[in-house]
């Protein structure tokens, strides 16, 4: 047997290893910020908050709403900035619901994370380049893939299915920023040709023509803004096919706008789906999409579990890695133990940003993501240790440690597949690109791209 002193000493030694450890785990309460700490929400009460509607009809549409809400918590010299990049620069129009708003820190505004992927304004932008010169506005070619309006057909067994070309709230980093949104001075956007009842029966008509087929996203823009009778119906007919085991709703809202999913007919209605999918032997989840713990809630957290209570199998959340938001282990770290502890979300995917115009002051390189998925291994259980990827264009979701070839030098990773997308009938050891950020790169690699 040990000696006492032996013993303490083991246990100094534990101590120090454990303090001395690269991150450190700490449990935080969630909580909701107070909104009447904006000028314009001063006189704004909890049950107004708390509504949907409320929230809709206060969402942020232009500068003149963002300065009557903030007043002078931003100097002039940030408005006009926003009015630079709004009128140059902005591949997104600008739509920020009031819970969205109330995450971000008045006290370093211009500075805050979720500020910086909302509110993007000109200075944020790279000068030097601000899109790579192989950036494209569907950079993951899914319109491209439309097998029936609105519905691509990517991957051997899943669909995507996009309802609506609207959000509750529009992400600076969409990828889908050439169909989703209004029209900005820099993008004209595509349109949806189809009246919504057409379109879904199109929808329709192709899973039931295409037996393969055994997993849907249900998708947008985000279903939260789809009439929830119209939704329903939609959801309804598609458990109705006996090969389709698997769906996914796909919502920013869930974080965005809580209010919505707890509405009494959003919750009753998304029981009656639930359990309808579970009668089946169908697997129904939510997908959302948080990138930063600050917008974790008492409000978040109250809708996700709603939906778990109600019979939702999972909620999980895909966010999207981000230069100057989420870029750091400790950001990614205290994302997922909020995530997974606090709001019962389950961590799911980090996306590098893609390729689309404008992106590069948020996009990292691929060695950063790889370096972050090492970093975040170890403290989150297995199952809700989240998976870094890379969409690689013509490919799909990759791993970021699935890569064939990396030229650091210039930025070039080169990926396999083990699938073939309708826009190809090629071998599949053909290998397609992805490319860094032009500025994370060496001077030779950034010599190697302003030649071209």
């Amino acid at each position: 047997m040990r000696s006492t002193e032996e013993n303490s000493l083991r246990e100094a030694v534990v101590t120090q290893t454990l303090t001395r450890q690269p991150y450190t785990y700490g449990r935080h309460t969630l909580t909701e910020p107070d909104w009447t700490r904006f000028p314009g929400w001063r006189h704004v009460t909890r049950d107004e908050w708390e509504s949907a509607q409320w929230q809709r009809a206060h969402c942020i549409k232009n500068i003149r709403q963002l300065r009557d809400v903030l007043g002078t918590l931003a100097d002039d010299a940030f408005y006009d900035d926003l009015a630079t990049d709004q009128t140059r620069n902005a591949t997104m129009s600008m739509l920020i619901p009031p819970q969205m708003l109330n995450t971000m820190r008045v006290d370093a505004f211009r500075a805050d994370p979720i500020r910086r992927y909302m509110i993007p304004i000109h200075s944020d932008r790279r000068t030097d380049h601000p899109s790579h010169p192989m950036a494209r506005r569907d950079s993951l070619h899914e319109h491209d893939m439309w097998v029936a309006e609105g519905l691509t057909h990517r991957y051997p067994t899943k669909v995507l299915a996009e309802l609506t070309p609207t959000c509750p709230q529009y992400c600076g980093h969409c990828t889908r920023m050439d169909l989703v949104g209004n029209s900005t001075p820099a993008v004209t956007k595509l349109k949806l040709a189809l009246k919504p009842v057409d379109r879904h029966q199109a929808h329709l008509d192709y899973l039931r023509a295409h037996p393969e087929v055994r997993d849907v996203v249900v998708s947008g823009g985000d279903i939260a803004n789809v009439p929830w009778r119209q939704l329903e119906s939609y959801l309804m007919r598609l458990l109705d096919l006996d090969t389709v085991r698997d769906v996914r709703l796909a919502t920013k809202a869930l974080a965005a706008l809580p209010q919505h999913w707890l509405q009494p007919d959003i919750v009753e209605g998304l029981e009656r789906v639930a359990g309808t999918a579970a009668r089946r032997g169908v697997n129904l989840a939510l997908h959302t999409h948080v990138n930063h713990a600050q917008t974790l809630t008492p409000l978040v957290a109250r809708a996700a579990r709603t939906a778990l209570a109600v019979g939702v199998r999972d909620v999980r959340n895909q966010g999207v890695l981000l230069r100057g938001v989420n870029d750091t282990t400790t950001d990614l770290l205290d994302l997922c133990f909020a995530l997974q502890g606090e709001a019962g979300i389950l961590p799911y995917y980090f996306y590098l940003c893609d390729m689309i115009p404008g992106a590069e002051h948020w996009r990292l390189p691929v060695h950063r993501a790889q370096a972050l998925q090492h970093d975040i291994m170890g403290y989150l259980p297995g199952y809700a240790t989240p998976r870094i990827v890379c969409d690689v264009p013509y490919v799909g979701k990759r791993w970021v440690h699935m890569v064939t070839d990396y030229d650091r030098e210039r930025g070039i990773t080169l990926w396999s597949k083990n699938y073939r997308t309708p826009l190809d009938d090629e071998e599949l050891d053909t290998l397609h690109p992805y490319y860094d950020p032009i500025d994370t790169l060496p001077e030779k690699g950034r010599a190697y791209w302003a030649g071209r």
